[in-house]
């Protein structure tokens, strides 16, 4: 039953973060969004229920979380974006590093549920996905975004907030780029300085949005511009127009996915060979 309503805010979102406006408009825009998606599923909830536990789960731990945690991200990036320093490089620089700070500090504290969704474990869901156990868990987190009573459990605001501070992030990390190209404040550890991609972009690109199709990233909260961005760092190389060159792949005559064919093809014949 909220098939029809998560397709409607994926495709308006999709416009959203596409276009040309500055982070500030697209926050407000997505907020406005966000907030008229969650009050029709709150909507539907409150008139359809859940026929089991299951579906409950479900409804909380994959359902509600997405445009919840696209709310707390465009709301963090709004407060940033009015709270930044106007004036002076090295002041916004070091908001900005402060903000990281805080993301990190987030994730340290949650450091047991962050490992428990990020494995895909499903033992505790019944406790943390189902509103009868709401009241068996302190609410640690501190968010205020949007929470009724009924349209709540224990942990459902908590792993919102954690995709959205995973898209916050790279968020602060292109800030970071605009104002002081090369700065690492984000990337401590050690980066891969050998590996160029020296296939075509547009297979690069293809194979970057069966990625994103897959949703197998950040348990599928990392959005397309994100993806490209790390595969850009990764293979040192830049991708500009992806949007305009999927529109391409998608305008193939024949074999649209043809480099996916065709690793698959290779992967096979390697098996082959190491099995001889």
């Amino acid at each position: 039953m909220f098939e029809e309503v998560m397709t409607l805010f994926s495709n308006k979102l999709d416009l959203i973060v596409r276009s040309a406006n500055s982070h500030l408009k697209k926050s407000e825009k997505g907020i406005q969004l966000c907030n008229n998606t969650i009050s029709q599923l709150q909507h539907l909830v409150e008139q359809e229920d859940f026929e089991n536990t299951g579906e409950e789960i479900n409804f909380f731990k994959n359902i509600k979380p997405f445009p919840m945690s696209y709310l707390i991200y465009f709301t963090e990036i709004r407060t940033c974006e009015l709270s930044i320093p106007k004036v002076g490089k090295t002041h916004k620089i070091r908001y900005l590093e402060k903000e990281v700070k805080k993301v990190n500090k987030f994730f340290a504290r949650n450091n047991d549920f962050v490992h428990y969704m990020e494995q895909d474990y499903g033992y505790l869901d019944h406790q943390f996905f189902c509103r009868n156990y709401r009241n068996n868990f302190p609410f640690t987190p501190t968010i205020n975004y949007y929470q009724y009573p009924e349209f709540t459990t224990s942990h459902d605001m908590l792993w919102a907030k954690i995709q959205a501070l995973y898209r916050f992030i790279h968020y602060l990390r292109e800030r970071l780029q605009e104002l002081e190209p090369g700065n690492d404040y984000l990337y401590q550890e050690k980066r891969p300085t050998v590996l160029v991609w020296s296939g075509s972009k547009t297979a690069l690109v293809e194979l970057v949005y069966a990625l994103y199709a897959s949703q197998d990233i950040n348990h599928g909260t990392a959005d397309i511009k994100t993806l490209v961005a790390a595969f850009e760092d990764f293979f040192n190389i830049r991708l500009d127009n992806f949007y305009k060159t999927y529109s391409e792949i998608k305008a193939r005559k024949k074999d649209r996915t043809k480099y996916l064919a065709t690793l698959m093809l290779k992967l096979e014949e390697r098996i082959y060979r190491d099995d001889q």
